[in-house]
Order: structure tokens, then sequence, then C-alpha cells
């Protein structure tokens, strides 16, 4: 069973950086298309930045494009989210996912990712 954890959140001020770890086991990340996704109280799950299985296309929410940056190493079996110039409105717990099935494109589709951390809360001060 595959299983993500997810590391680096926490409380920062308006302005800095953060970068989210999500490592794998019991599974690879390296043939699969691979996200990161946010959730705030009382709001539906939103897309944030996903990767395609070969690292050949990412995609980002408008909300932090140009800000976060999503990478993985295959090797180290983790996937990576670099926030910078963060915003009070980026407060929320990340989660990382992985598709379920081998060389998928890289979708921002909450339903087409089959495996889940837990999530990791990130607070940003004003």
């Amino acid at each position: 069973q595959v299983q993500l954890v997810e590391s680096g959140g926490g409380l920062v001020q308006a302005g800095e950086s953060l970068t989210l770890s999500c490592a794998a086991s019991g599974g690879t990340f390296r043939n699969y298309g691979s996200g990161w996704f946010r959730q705030v109280p009382g709001k539906e799950r939103e897309f944030v930045a996903v990767i395609s299985w070969n690292s050949g296309s990412t995609y980002y929410a408008d909300s932090v494009k140009g800000r976060f940056s999503i990478s993985k190493d295959n090797a180290k079996n983790t996937v990576y989210l670099q926030m910078n110039s963060l915003k009070p409105e980026d407060t929320a717990v990340y989660s990382c996912a992985r598709r379920m099935y081998a060389l998928g494109y890289a979708s921002t589709r909450v339903e087409e990712y089959g495996y889940w951390g837990q999530g990791t809360q990130v607070t940003v001060s004003s």
C-alpha cells in the first residue's frame, strides 16, 4: 500500500518561504503524475501544483503561479513544493497526492488521484 507523508509545514510571516516535502513508501513517484492540493475549513480541496510522471509538464493554480514551484526527485522518492512570497491567503492544509495509474498526465482534478498524504498545516501571518 502506497503511503505519502508530508513535512515542512509551519507558521511563517507574509513574504517568507517554505518548502514542503512528500515522501512515498510502499510505492514510487517515478512513473506517476503527482501534485499538491490545499484545503481550508469549509471549502473544497483545491489544486495548487501538479507534475507529470516524467516531470516534463507542470501546472499551477493562478493564485500561486510565479511564487510556487513543484519538483520531484525520483532517487529520493520525494515530491517538493517550494513556496516563496507567501501570503496570508495561502494558509491551508497542504496535501500531496499521487495518481493511481502509471504514466499519467499532470491532472489538476482531485478525483484522479488515488493516494493522499495526511496533510501539513501552513499558516501565513500578516
